[in-house]
C-alpha cells in the first residue's frame, strides 16, 4: 500500500463520513428536542433518494447545469421536510408524553407503511439517477484518479455543519432547539409553543435526511432498502457522538467511516463488528456519547406501567386457558400441514416473548436486541448438528438455552449498569453486533446465506411429532416463566422496577437481580431460536435482525405488557395476522404497518389488558347500583 492509495483511501472515507452526517445530523436534532427515538428517519432517507430520482431528471430535461441539479436535490429534500411535518401533526404529536417504548413502535408501523408506498409508487426494481453534471470526471491526485463528486461531497457535511450551527446560536429557532435539547420540560414552562418548536423540528430532521437521500443519487440507486440499510449507522453515530449533540454527530460519522475505510484493510471481516463494538464501548463508559450530557430527568417514562397485578386465575380463565391449550394440542390432528407449521411456530415465538416480558413487564428493563439471544440460541443448535460433531437434536436442544444464557450474562453485564434509553440503545448495540458476528463471519456461520440443513432426529422428523417437542418444551418453559413472576425474585424485580432507589435502601442488590433476569431470559429465548432452527431447517443473519426484535416487542404489546399471560395471547393474535395477510397481498406491510400505529394509539394496553379494563368497569357499574340500594 503506498501512500496515493492511503490518500485515496481517506479521501473516500471522509466522502462517505460527510454524506452520513447530514443524514445523522437530522436524527440527532430530532432526538435532542422530542426525545423520540424516530426509526421512520431512515425512510425519510429512502424518500428523499426517490424523490431526486424523480424530480431531478425531469429538471435536466430543461438544461443540464449544476444549478437545476442542486434545486432538485433541495426540492427534493423540502418535500421529505413537508412529509415529515405530516407525520409530526398526525402520529407523533399524540404520542409525545407516551413511553418511548411505544414511540419507537410507531414510528417503525411508519418505516413498513413507507416501503409499500414507495413499492407501489415506484416498484421494486432500483433507480438510477443521473450523474451530477460538471462532476463526471475525476481528479488526479498523486497520480490516483478520485471521483469530483466524492470531493464536492467532503465539503458538503462541514458546510451543513456551519448552516446548523448558524441556526442554533444565530436564530430563534435555534436557540430553542438548543434549550429543549437541554430541558425540554422548562421551555414549555417558560410558555414556548411546543407544538410549533416540535413541527419546525421534524420538518428539519426529515429535511436534512431528505438532503442526504437526494445527494445519494449520482452515488448509489435508490432501492426499497436504504431506509434499514442507513437507520442503524445513523442510530450509531447519534449515540457515539451524544444524542442531541450536532458536533458531536460530525466526530463520530468522521470516526467510524474512517474506521471501516482503513478496517476494512486490517480487519476485512469484522469492520460491521469494529462499528457497533465502539457504540457499546461508549455507551458503557460514557453513555451520554463523546459530547452529549446526561439526560435531565422528566416525569415520561421509557417503558409503560409494567404487570399490575399478579393474582392467579379464577376459575373461569383456568377453564379458558386449559381449553385453549387442548385445542392448540389438537392441530396435529385436525389441522394440515401448514397449520402444524403456524401452530409450531406461535409457540415458539410465544416463548421468546414471554421471556421479554419478564424484562419489560415484571423488570422495567427495556430491550431493543432481543433476538440476539433467540439468534444465538438458533446458531448454537444449528452448527451443532451440521457441524463436525454432528450432534444430535436433544444435545443441540440443550446446549440452545445454554447459549442463550451466557449471551445474556455477558452483555447484561453491562447493559443493567445503565438505565433509560442508554440502557435501551445498549441492547441493540449488542444485538447488533451479535449480527455482524453472524453476518460477516462465513466461514463459520455461513454469511448472509446462513447454514441449511438443520433438522430433527429421526424419531422427530415428522412434523406433527415435532409439534409435540415443541409444545412439550416451550410450553414447560413458558409456566416456569409465569411461575418465576410469583417467586421472591419475581416480586423483587417489581420492586426494582417502581423504585429502583427504594429497592436498593432496603438492602436489595438491583444490578444483580436484573442481571439474573436477563440470564433467566436469554436462557429461554435461546432455547425457542433453538426450537425455531429445527422447524425451519435453516439459520440465518434474519433470526437476530432488528425487525426480529421488533416483532417480539409487538407481540407483548398486542397481548398487553401489563398482564402475566398476555404475550401468549399477542403472540396468537401477531403471528396470525402477519400470516393471514403475507398471503392475501403484496402490500402486507402498510397493513402491518396501520395495525402497529392503530395498537399504539387505541388499546395501549394490549388486547388482554383491554379485556381486564372491560371487565373491571362491568365489575363497577354492577356495584354500583347495589351501593345505592344499600345507602337508600
Amino acid at each position: 500500500m503506498d501512500l496515493s492509495f492511503l490518500v485515496i483511501q481517506a479521501l473516500s472515507g471522509l466522502a462517505s463520513a460527510s454524506a452520513l452526517f447530514v443524514i445523522a445530523s437530522g436524527l440527532t436534532i430530532v432526538f435532542g428536542v422530542t426525545r423520540i427515538v424516530n426509526f421512520a428517519h431512515g425512510s425519510f432517507y429512502m424518500l428523499g433518494a426517490y424523490m431526486a430520482v424523480t424530480i431531478v431528471p425531469w429538471l435536466l430535461e430543461f438544461d443540464r447545469s449544476p444549478t437545476l441539479f442542486f434545486i432538485g436535490v433541495l426540492a427534493s429534500a423540502t418535500v421529505v421536510g413537508i412529509l415529515g411535518v405530516i407525520m409530526e401533526v398526525v402520529l407523533l404529536r399524540r404520542i409525545y408524553r407516551v413511553p418511548e417504548l411505544f414511540q419507537l413502535l410507531a414510528t417503525f408501523g411508519v418505516v413498513l407503511i413507507v416501503q409499500d408506498v414507495v413499492l407501489k409508487i415506484w416498484g421494486p426494481v432500483d433507480i438510477t439517477g443521473p450523474r451530477a453534471p460538471g462532476m463526471r470526471h475525476g481528479i488526479e491526485i498523486l497520480g490516483q484518479r478520485f471521483p469530483a463528486y466524492e470531493m464536492f461531497l467532503i465539503f458538503v457535511g462541514p458546510t451543513v455543519l456551519g448552516a446548523l450551527l448558524l441556526i442554533m446560536h444565530k436564530t430563534r429557532f435555534g436557540v430553542l432547539i438548543r434549550a429543549a435539547t437541554q430541558d425540554r420540560e422548562m421551555v414549555g414552562a417558560l410558555g414556548v409553543n411546543q407544538a410549533m418548536l416540535f413541527t419546525g423540528t421534524l420538518f428539519l430532521g426529515a429535511f436534512l435526511a431528505g438532503l442526504g437521500g437526494a445527494l445519494q443519487i449520482p452515488r448509489l440507486p435508490a432501492n426499497t432498502g436504504m431506509d434499514l440499510s442507513i437507520i442503524t449507522e445513523a442510530f450509531v453515530v447519534t449515540v457515539i457522538g451524544g444524542m442531541g449533540s450536532v458536533p458531536g454527530a460530525f466526530i463520530a460519522a468522521l470516526i467510524i467511516k474512517m474506521l471501516e475505510a482503513f478496517g476494512i484493510l486490517i480487519f476485512p471481516k469484522i469492520t460491521l463488528v469494529l462499528v457497533f463494538l465502539l457504540m457499546a464501548v461508549v455507551l458503557v463508559v460514557k453513555p451520554w456519547g463523546l459530547m452529549g450530557k446526561p439526560e435531565v430527568a422528566s416525569g415520561r417514562a421509557v417503558l409503560p406501567e409494567g404487570i399490575l397485578n399478579l393474582k392467579g386465575f379464577s376459575r373461569t380463565e383456568t377453564v379458558v386457558w386449559i381449553a385453549l391449550t387442548i385445542a392448540l394440542l389438537l392441530i396435529p390432528i385436525v389441522g394440515d400441514t401448514y397449520k402444524v407449521k403456524v401452530g409450531i411456530e406461535i409457540m415458539v415465538f410465544a416463548l421468546a416473548a414471554f421471556s421479554l416480558n419478564l424484562l419489560i413487564g415484571n423488570g422495567g428493563i427495556v430491550s431493543f436486541g432481543h433476538a440476539a439471544y433467540f439468534g444465538v440460541g438458533a446458531y448454537a443448535a444449528g452448527l451443532l448438528v451440521t457441524g463436525p460433531m454432528k450432534a444430535p437434536m436433544e444435545l443441540a436442544l440443550v446446549a440452545a438455552p445454554i447459549a442463550g444464557g451466557l449471551a445474556a450474562a455477558l452483555f447484561g453485564y453491562f447493559i443493567v449498569r445503565l438505565s433509560g434509553i442508554y440502557l435501551a440503545m445498549l441492547t441493540l448495540a449488542f444485538a447488533q453486533i451479535t449480527y455482524a458476528i453472524c453476518f460477516q463471519w462465513v466461514e463459520v456461520t455461513g454469511g448472509d446465506n446462513g447454514v441449511v440443513g438443520v433438522w430433527p432426529s429421526r424419531w422427530a422428523a415428522s412434523r406433527e411429532v415435532y409439534f409435540y417437542v415443541v409444545a412439550v418444551l416451550a410450553l414447560a418453559s413458558i409456566v416456569a416463566l409465569r411461575h418465576l413472576f410469583y417467586t421472591p425474585f419475581g416480586y423483587t424485580l417489581r420492586a426494582a422496577r417502581d423504585s429502583a432507589n427504594r429497592a436498593d435502601a432496603i438492602g436489595i442488590d438491583v444490578k444483580t437481580h436484573r442481571w439474573l433476569a436477563f440470564i433467566v431470559a436469554g436462557a429461554a429465548a435461546g432455547l425457542a431460536g433453538g426450537l425455531y432452527s429445527f422447524s425451519k431447517g435453516s439459520i440465518d443473519p434474519t433470526m437476530i435482525s432488528i425487525a426480529m426484535s421488533i416483532d417480539f416487542l409487538m407481540m407483548i404489546l398486542t397481548g398487553g405488557i401489563q398482564t402475566v399471560m398476555g404475550p401468549l395471547v399477542g403472540t396468537a393474535v401477531f403471528h396470525s395476522v402477519k400470516d393471514f395477510f403475507m398471503p392475501l397481498t403484496d402490500f402486507w406491510r402498510f397493513f402491518l404497518g396501520v395495525s402497529i400505529i392503530a395498537i399504539v394509539l387505541v388499546f395501549p394496553k394490549g388486547v388482554v389488558g383491554a379485556i381486564e379494563g372491560l371487565r373491571e368497569r362491568m365489575g363497577r357499574g354492577a356495584a354500583a347500583p347495589v351501593v345505592a340500594k344499600e345507602a337508600a
